[in-house]
C-alpha cells in the first residue's frame, strides 16, 4: 500500500497543515544543531497540528471531499486486497477475448473465508492511469465482473466489490462493444445472485460505471468518498454550460457519505483516519476489513431468498418524487 514516507501531494486546503509541519521539522533541526531543549514548544505545535488537521478534515465541502476521493495516493482496490486478505489470486478475461485492466477481480480468503473480490482499479501515476484507463471500465470489464460473480454464486462464495471510478468508459469503441448492454445485464443479474453481496465505495463512485458492480445487499462508503449520478464537472457543463460551476453542482448533487446515508442510499459510513485514507492506509484497511466481516456475519444469518428479497426491496425504495397540481 502507499506509504506516507514519499513526498506528499498536497491539496490546496492541506497547505496550512503542511506549513505547520515544516515549521516543526525546522525547529527540531535547529534545536539539534544548537543542543537546545524545545520539547515543550514542539509538543504545543504538535497539538496544534492535530487540532488543525481535525478542523480541516472535519469541515470539508462536497467539492473538497471530491478532491480527497480522487487523491492519487488514496488506497485502491488492489491496495486494499493486499492489506486485508490472507490469500489472493487474480483472474483475467471475460471469456470473450478481452481482459480489462480498469476492473480487476479474483478469488481470495478474508479471515479464512473464501470470497470473490472485484473492483475498479485506477493508476498511481500518469503512465499507470493510462494503462488502467483511469479506472473507467470497458464492456469487457463488466462482463469479466459478471463472470466472476457467477463463479462466486456457483460455489457459494460471498461477493465483495470495491467502487472507484468516475464512470464507465464512454468512448466510441465502448459503445460499439455494447457498454450500455453490459452494465444493464449486470444490474439485472446481480439481483438474482444467491450469495451475499457487499459493495464499498472506496473513492469515487460515478454513474452507471459504479452501478455495474454496485447492486448489493449492503452498500458501504468511506467517509471521504463520493457517490454520484454524474461528476460535478459534467453536471455543471450540462446544466449551466460552465464546468467552473462544479463546486455548486457538487453541493446540489448530494454526493457525500453523510448526505447519502440520510437519503438511505448507503447503509454504513466507514470512518477514515484523521487526514483521510491516504494519510494512514493500513488503518483504513483495518476499518474496511472489520466492516466487511461484520456485515458478512449479519448476511450469513439470512436465507438466500431472504437476501434476494431484501436486495430487491432496498433498491425499489430508493428515490422520492412529489406530485404537484397541473
Amino acid at each position: 500500500m502507499p506509504t506516507t514516507e514519499r513526498k506528499p501531494l498536497l491539496l490546496d486546503f492541506e497547505k496550512p497543515l503542511a506549513e505547520l509541519e515544516a515549521r516543526i521539522a525546522q525547529i527540531r533541526e535547529l534545536a539539534d544543531e544548537n543542543d537546545v531543549d524545545v520539547s515543550i514548544e514542539i509538543r504545543e505545535l504538535e497539538a496544534k497540528t492535530v487540532q488543525l488537521r481535525q478542523e480541516i478534515f472535519g469541515n470539508l465541502s462536497p467539492s473538497q471531499r471530491l478532491q480527497v476521493a480522487r487523491h492519487p495516493r488514496r488506497p485502491s482496490t488492489l491496495d486494499y486486497i493486499q492489506a486485508i486478505t490472507d490469500e489472493w489470486m487474480e483472474l483475467h478475461g471475460d471469456r470473450g477475448g478481452y481482459d480489462d485492466p480498469a476492473l480487476v477481480g479474483g478469488v481470495a480468503r478474508l479471515a479464512g473465508r473464501p470470497v470473490v473480490i472485484l473492483g475498479h482499479q485506477k493508476g498511481r501515476d500518469t503512465k499507470d492511469n493510462v494503462a488502467r484507463n483511469f479506472g473507467m471500465a470497458a464492456p469487457g470489464g463488466y462482463r469479466k465482473a459478471m463472470r466472476l460473480m457467477e463463479h462466486a454464486d456457483r460455489f457459494g462464495m460471498p461477493i465483495l466489490t470495491f467502487i472507484d471510478t468516475p464512470g464507465a468508459w464512454a468512448g466510441l469503441d465502448a459503445e460499439r462493444l455494447g457498454q450500455g448492454e453490459a452494465i444493464a445485464y449486470n444490474l439485472r443479474e446481480m439481483f438474482r445472485l444467491e450469495v451475499p453481496i457487499i459493495s464499498t465505495v472506496i473513492g469515487e463512485g460515478g454513474s452507471g460505471g459504479a452501478l455495474g458492480i454496485g447492486v448489493a445487499d449492503r452498500l458501504l462508503m468511506f467517509e471521504h468518498s463520493v457517490y454520484t449520478v454524474a461528476t460535478p464537472e459534467a453536471c455543471a457543463a450540462i446544466l449551466w454550460k460552465d464546468a467552473a460551476k462544479a463546486p455548486q453542482a457538487a453541493e446540489a448533487l448530494k454526493i457525500t457519505a453523510t448526505d447519502l446515508k440520510q437519503l438511505k442510499i448507503i447503509d454504513e459510513i466507514l470512518p477514515e483516519p484523521v487526514g483521510a485514507a491516504h494519510s494512514d492506509p493500513l488503518t483504513a484497511a483495518e476499518t474496511l476489513k472489520t466492516a466487511l466481516l461484520q456485515n458478512l456475519d449479519t448476511l450469513g444469518q439470512l436465507t438466500n431468498s431472504q437476501r434476494q428479497e431484501l436486495r430487491y426491496q432496498k433498491f425499489r425504495a430508493m428515490g422520492i418524487f412529489a406530485e404537484t397540481p397541473a
